[in-house]
């Protein structure tokens, strides 16, 4: 599994706003912050505008700002507002897939690596990514020395 270039900027730009404590902020300001181009990133909240997560106005101190409580929103709502359904099969839902012969029990392959992501991600918060501490679900895969290899 990937974390798209996209997933990855919104939930960085989205930590920012969360830390600016309900203050406005500019493409511009967040894409600093953060080292993200901001051409990208523009298209980026735009699609969390969208999809409710952010709120912009036009003005001399105009910008984006979070539409809920940085507590009220997870790094899944993120992922799923900019990339779609989490853990997807060739654009896919998982539940849809299915594979013939001995390839069968794949599926449920996809579906526990979902339901993993869907453990560690749904439960991580803005506020935790800003203020600490992550949730201990978290911190226990961390503990293990094979989370930090890769491959």
């Amino acid at each position: 599994m990937e974390i798209s270039a996209k997933g990855d900027y919104a939930v960085r730009a989205l930590a920012v706003l969360a830390a600016a404590g309900g203050n406005s902020m500019t493409v511009a300001e967040l894409a600093s912050a953060q080292g993200i181009p901001a051409g990208f990133l523009q298209g980026i909240l735009q699609r969390l505008r969208q999809r409710g997560i952010l709120s912009s106005h036009r003005g001399t101190d105009g910008g984006y700002r979070l539409a809920r409580p940085p507590a009220e929103i997870t790094v899944a709502d993120v992922l799923r507002a900019v990339d779609g359904p989490l853990a997807a099969v060739r654009g896919q839902p998982t539940e849809d897939i299915d594979y013939p012969g001995v390839a069968g029990p794949l599926k449920d392959v996809w579906l526990a690596l979902r339901a993993s992501m869907r453990r560690v991600i749904e439960h991580v918060t803005l506020e935790d990514i800003v203020e600490g501490p992550l949730p201990g679900c978290v911190t226990e895969l961390n503990a293990d020395p094979a989370a930090w290899t890769s491959g």
